[in-house]
């Protein structure tokens, strides 16, 4: 359990009203152990030297005075110099398990060093307010290199670093979408005032010339997690189909090195390739597009604050309003005298004379009238009229001899309405035989106009021919010109 023994108050020390300088303390101790260049690298230091080092970072960090506490806790004037101050630190940090005090009981000197939970603890202070070059935007071609190294070589410990990786990749997602965020709220916080808005947009530019260019930009190009999706799929199938002493060794092995993770029935070989591939799918599919939609929001809040300094900017030389408002403050009278005197300053007349030699009378041009109204051809014509048209067009279509008689009687009864039969026609000469042989080819040529169709119908009447000079025996057909329905 964490909140055991001296832990049971582990967060005391960063709620109350000193807690700006107790974290500038644990980062300075930090640096002086693990990271600065004169670091003793994980190995305890004496009391005098710890107290120097937190006298370093009281001298820079604020006391919060926000009455967080009791006053009987921390009063004014609770210390008289800095060293003071430093051993009240170092004794708060001992009490609540961030700090050890380790006696060695040969020379009786007491050393001290970061608990292992209070290191844990203080290494966010340290990444965020690191300003050295990180390489977050590796992890997917670090995932991609160590499942490579893994497919070639079979060292298992490449297979623990893939899996490593791939859990880097969401949680770099994670912070780089939160970062966005909450740099947008600053935007939107600071844009209330000119000078913040200033301030707010210096912080875009350099956002985007020392964050977005050396990190997202490579993110979202050369460690793109689509770009390299696809290869890494490949290598992970390629591995499940190693051969089976292979796999069973790797399982050995990752059993004994993962013993937590060893189910009965379940292959941790396998779980951690399926979590691989999951966290791959997860930030394709879910992470990257909730990255671009963070930066497009960001981006769009910080045009909006370029456009609200052009528009100060440019209200910042228009004295217009200034001048209503002094004018709103005059009486009419004043404001009249006010006005003349400024149209006096602004009329300043100019006299010019043209010169003759340059003036031209140019030439009359005359304007040519086209006619476009089109003819929508109802106007000359009746219905008559447009009814023997088109029974003349059908029959020049319908019948290729040319028999001029049977043409005038057919369109002479078509034209009055009255149906005919081809029992009726007059068949006196051998072009009139075939007339009346392609008079059916009415109805093939029928579809001309959009008012009127020939109807043809089966001639059943009883008092059919069994035959002629030229037919021995002949089907009758009855055509009528009738309207179309609208």
């Amino acid at each position: 359990m964490f909140f055991e023994q001296e832990r049971g108050q582990f967060f005391r020390p960063m709620t109350g009203k000193y807690r700006a300088q107790i974290m500038e303390c644990l980062r300075e101790l930090y640096q002086r152990l693990y990271s600065s260049s004169s670091a003793d690298y994980g190995q305890a230091i004496q009391r005098d030297t710890v107290v120097e080092v937190f006298q370093e970072a009281l001298v820079r960090a604020p006391v919060l005075a926000d009455g967080s506490e009791e006053a009987d806790d921390t009063p004014d004037g609770r210390f008289r110099n800095s060293r003071e101050q430093a051993g009240w630190v170092l004794n708060q940090l001992l009490e609540h398990g961030w700090l050890e005090k380790q006696v060695d009981e040969a020379t009786l000197q007491s050393t001290f060093a970061f608990t292992r939970y209070g290191r844990l603890f203080t290494e966010p202070f340290i990444t965020e307010s690191r300003s050295m070059a990180r390489t977050r935007h590796r992890n997917t071609r670090n995932t991609r290199n160590s499942l490579e190294s893994f497919l070639e070589r079979g060292d298992i410990y490449d297979l623990l670093d893939a899996y490593e990786y791939s859990e880097r990749i969401i949680s770099d997602f994670t912070d780089v979408i939160a970062e966005l965020e909450e740099r947008k709220r600053d935007l939107v916080r600071e844009m209330e005032d000119q000078l913040l808005i200033q301030r707010a947009s210096e912080a875009f530019f350099d956002f985007m010339e020392n964050r977005f260019q050396p990190d997202l930009s490579v993110r979202l190009s050369a460690d793109n997690v689509e770009k390299h999706r696809d290869t890494i799929q490949k290598i992970i199938n390629a591995i499940r189909k190693k051969d089976v002493a292979f796999k069973a060794k790797t399982e050995r092995r990752l059993r004994e090195l993962l013993p937590e993770l060893g189910q009965e029935g379940q292959s941790v070989f396998w779980t951690l390739l399926d979590g691989i591939e999951m966290r791959l799918r997860n930030a394709s599919d879910i992470m990257l597009p909730a990255l671009r939609r963070a930066l497009q929001s960001f981006t769009k809040r910080a045009d909006i604050i370029i456009r609200q300094m052009s528009y100060l900017a440019s209200q910042s030389k228009n004295d217009v309003l200034t001048v209503c408002k002094h004018l709103a403050s005059k009486t009419e009278k004043e404001q009249n005298s006010i006005l003349e005197r400024a149209g006096e300053l602004m009329a300043v007349p100019q006299v010019r004379l043209v010169d003759p030699g340059q003036v031209r009378m140019a030439a009359p041009r005359h304007r040519r009238h086209i006619e476009a109204h089109l003819d929508d051809g109802q106007g000359d014509f009746d219905i008559e009229a447009r009814r023997d048209i088109y029974v003349q067009q059908v029959l020049d279509q319908a019948f290729l001899v040319n028999q001029q008689a049977l043409k005038n009687y057919m369109q002479r009864q078509l034209s009055t309405g009255k149906p005919v039969s081809t029992r009726d026609m007059p068949i006196e000469s051998a072009q009139d035989f075939l007339a009346v042989a392609h008079a059916i080819g009415l109805g093939a040529a029928d579809g001309l106009s959009s008012e009127f169709t020939f109807r043809i119908d089966y001639d059943e009447s009883p008092a059919r021919e069994q035959g002629d000079v030229y037919f021995t025996k002949k089907d009758h057909f009855t055509f009528e010109l009738v309207q179309k329905e609208s």
